[in-house]
């Protein structure tokens, strides 16, 4: 039989493409196999629909699955599928000419910017198999139409200039592709990196991928299917191969949405923080998809980076991505799919906190700098996250912690701000001297530990209507008018102001201001910083790595307090101890305050108090 060789050009503009294609596009070889099993899993989702809606097609019995065979010595890769084929004319419109108007377009625009490097303006134009020309010098093409009266049809061509179309032998429905590899891509002739690249990038394909006869894509893709269909265990390995793990998760989070865009996502917390064991900076855990296709391996820009912990799968439909499936075009699009889903996410944690406190407890204690972060730099959820953090106070037992909700659903009747206190330790916040005037009103005041949380409630400043105020705030105004608890055992206001001053000249630089305390109720003296809270001041010495070098703070004193009224007496009897005593209720203040400072002289000091007192 004589086969009638049809030898057509390349339309110009699938030139320009394929020279794109090859030459600047695609950052990973690889991806061509992903294209190619993306789009026979396409043509067999065509011919499934038309089995069911339309008329009669051939070889109806014919297994929907693609089949890879790779041949080392012949230097071939062939991908087969059973797919709804190809008419000569779906031949050249498909693989010789560029279709849609969006595509000229884009080839346009490449045109008048003058270079080929905007590619994030590429849509979703059904152009992967030109991927194929990136490890091949030569790709062959047989098809057969799923139309009972169809031909068989080869089609070929190096991807320079021009192809042939001919007839070929009878065919089963479907289309095979052929491969002839380019030296630097042997590699791609090998069954091994075959599996390596399917596993990688094409796992949930839902339709049976078989490379030299074994069945590689065992996995199903779980979040497609209805949540009443899986089990607990088999969420468990679902999330044991996506997140490479070998313990179950914490939490899982599987849901669908139509709107406003339509979703499948299924993310897990994991069991353990790396972070918290020093590993570095965990990478991004969420792999998106689009229809069981994998588009971004491990997204950084799906989700918030404040949620890399979370691991598992989005997948959209409806997601515009450039001729690679490597960038995502519409970032708008992108910005509304990474809302709803962090949005949803932190509903569903907001429930956690209800439904399952003490996991939510195990959660908060490993994850809980994350959402720290979130709250300190995500001002899109911002109030979304800020309900989720949890605080120790003054009205929890060690280890039990309070939400800002609880916190502000038991305030007392004349309380109107939200008070919180920063230091080191819950020890070291109950021994200083910033929660007494709290105590004595019966204020409940919340623990801080670390510099974030001081951030993130400055920055907030408020929560449901109520100010945040830090307790060893410099201008804590909490009512009092007058100095609290005035009585005839106090010095008078006349000789508050003597001393005062004197401590100021004193201590000169050290302070910028001595004044009487409305706040101290047992201790003698507190520090307070002019910049604001003393975690500030702590902060800048940390900042600034010069320890010794605190910077002046506002010094308070307690009128009542005896060992002011006994330094008071010294100072009148101009004994020259007052001077030395003065320095150290200073110091001791400034060490109530968790403020670092230079112990050197404070030893001489001591050991002069000690001699004065040894008598």
């Amino acid at each position: 039989m004589n086969t009638i060789v049809e030898t057509k050009e390349f339309q110009t503009e699938i030139r320009q493409l394929l020279d794109i294609v090859i030459h600047s596009l695609y950052t990973e070889r690889e991806i061509f196999l992903r294209e190619l099993i993306s789009n026979a899993a396409d043509a067999m989702e065509k011919e499934r629909y038309t089995q069911l809606t339309g008329p009669e097609v051939k070889d109806k019995d014919l297994p929907l699955e693609i089949r890879i065979d790779t041949d080392d010595t012949a230097r071939t890769l062939t991908i087969t599928d059973t797919g709804i084929g190809m008419t000569k004319e779906e031949l050249v419109e498909n693989l010789g000419t560029i279709a849609h108007s969006g595509s000229k377009e884009f080839i346009k625009h490449l045109s008048a910017k003058g270079d080929q490097k905007d590619l994030n303006l590429i849509g979703q134009f059904g152009v992967g198999f030109y991927s194929a020309f990136l490890v091949a010098d030569k790709v062959t093409v047989y098809t057969r139409s799923y139309q009972m009266e169809g031909e068989s049809l080869v089609w070929e061509s190096d991807g320079v200039g021009s192809y042939t179309i001919a007839e070929g032998e009878e065919l089963s429905r479907g289309t095979k592709i052929v491969l002839h590899l380019k030296e630097d891509a042997y590699d791609y002739a090998k069954a091994e990196t075959i599996q390596r690249v399917i596993k990688q990038y094409s796992s949930f394909v839902p339709y049976p991928i078989i490379v030299d006869g074994q069945k590689v894509n065992t996995v199903e893709a779980l979040w497609t299917k209805n949540k009443n269909e899986i089990t607990d265990e088999g969420y468990d390995e679902f999330y044991k191969f996506i997140a490479n793990a070998y313990d179950e998760p914490l939490f899982r989070l599987h849901f669908s949405s139509d709107a406003p865009i339509n979703i499948n996502t299924l993310l897990f917390v994991p069991k353990e923080n790396i972070e918290q064991f020093g590993f570095g900076r965990t990478e991004p855990g969420v792999n998106l998809y689009c229809k069981k296709i994998l588009i971004q391996e491990k997204s950084p820009d799906i989700l918030p980076e404040w949620l890399r912990f979370l691991r598992g799968v989005i997948d959209s439909e409806e997601l515009p991505l450039n001729i690679s499936r490597e960038t995502m075009q519409d970032n708008a699009l992108v910005s509304k799919l990474s809302k709803v889903v962090t949005s949803r996410f932190l509903k569903f944690l907001d429930e956690q906190a209800t439904s399952e406190p003490e996991k939510y407890k195990e959660f908060w204690e490993k994850f809980n700098f994350f959402i720290k972060e979130g709250a300190a730099n995500d001002f899109i959820h911002r109030k979304e996250i800020v309900k989720l953090l949890q605080f120790e106070s003054s009205m929890t037992l060690s280890g039990e912690s309070v939400s800002l909700a609880d916190y502000v659903s038991r305030m007392k009747e004349d309380q109107t701000a939200i008070y919180y206190v920063n230091g080191p330790t819950r020890e070291g916040i109950e021994s200083g001297p910033y929660l007494e005037v709290f105590r004595e009103k019966g204020y409940e005041v919340i623990y801080t530990y670390a510099a974030i949380d001081d951030y993130i409630f400055g920055s907030l400043g408020e929560f449901e209507g109520k100010k945040l105020i830090s307790a060893d705030q410099n201008d804590l105004d909490l009512g009092n008018d007058e100095p609290k608890d005035r009585n005839e055992l106090a010095l008078s206001e006349e000789e508050v102001k003597v001393l005062t001053d004197w401590l100021k000249e004193v201590l000169g630089s050290k302070v910028t201001e001595v004044r009487e305390s409305k706040r101290l109720v047992d201790s003698p003296a507190v520090v307070l910083s002019p910049y604001g809270t003393n975690s500030m001041q702590r902060m800048m010495q940390l900042m600034n790595k010069d320890l010794n070098n605190i910077g002046p703070s506002v010094l308070e004193i307690n009128a009542s307090h005896q060992m002011i009224k006994r330094l008071d007496e010294a100072r009148k009897n101009e004994d020259p101890f007052a001077k030395i005593a003065a320095e150290q209720i200073f110091e001791n203040a400034q060490i109530a305050a968790g403020l670092i400072i230079d112990p050197r002289g404070m030893v001489k000091r001591l050991n002069e108090i000690l001699e004065r007192a040894l008598g």
